[in-house]
């Protein structure tokens, strides 16, 4: 009887060390392709049609949209990633953006409006 509880004992220690996790994907993923196709003086809307929605629209100034996603990895911390985009807008038209994206070769051509 003794034996049995051990063994059963030692199979429970063995199978909770066995936890499986799930990766964690949160925010707006995007890809260099998209961010390529901005340009100064696109409109809010445009941009919205090509990046989505922000993340995050700062409160306190509505001229500033925050693209940020976040990857982490239920199986190794390697995998784990962050990038953020910072959009800056002059009332309704775009300025500027920075952040862990390279803009596009014609983001400084302003569109035609």
């Amino acid at each position: 009887m003794l034996s049995r509880a051990i063994i059963l004992s030692l199979a429970l220690c063995l199978v909770s060390g066995c936890v499986y996790k799930i990766d964690v994907p949160q925010g707006n993923y995007l890809e260099q392709k998209q961010i390529n196709k901005l340009q100064v003086g696109m409109t809010k809307e445009q941009v919205k049609y090509v990046l989505g929605n922000p993340v995050i629209k700062d409160s306190f100034n509505n001229d500033t949209w925050y693209y940020v996603y976040e990857f982490l990895s239920g199986k190794d911390e390697a995998f784990n990633k962050r990038k953020k985009l910072v959009l800056s807008f002059d009332g309704d038209l775009l300025t500027k953006a920075e952040g862990d994206f390279e803009v596009g070769e014609n983001f400084h051509v302003p569109m035609d409006q």
